[in-house]
């Protein structure tokens, strides 16, 4: 399965990255969470750092595009296969940094890519 750090993890239910979070965790995806709360979604802690995490496969972001700037190191030094931008999370600035580095981005919703098997 593929290893999901979800940046912008919430421990609110009603919060989009949340529930991203459970339905990876339901379908069996090693998941990471990064978020600026600490909490917990199911059994895993959010990490309000950047704490390294090797072999990401994917990184699903529910952060603004105002408020990206200072993921972006962290983020590229993930080295993911790719990032899902999220609705609301586009950025064409993250989007040309990521290309740059042969990350593959993604326009995208994580809930609906999950739901019809194109995750």
């Amino acid at each position: 399965m593929k290893k999901t750090v979800v940046l912008g993890a919430s421990p609110n239910p009603g919060r989009y990255s949340h529930m991203a979070a459970e339905r990876l965790l339901r379908y069996g995806h090693e998941v990471v969470l990064v978020g600026i709360r600490k909490g917990t979604i199911g059994d895993l802690p959010i990490h309000t750092d950047k704490p390294p995490i090797a072999e990401v496969d994917t990184i699903t972001l529910y952060v603004g595009p105002d408020n990206q700037p200072p993921w972006y190191d962290y983020i590229l030094s993930l080295q993911p296969r790719r990032i899902i931008f999220n609705p609301g999370t586009e950025n064409p600035e993250l989007i040309q940094l990521a290309s740059e580095q042969g990350i593959e981005p993604s326009i995208g919703c994580t809930l609906v890519m999950l739901g019809t098997g194109a995750y």
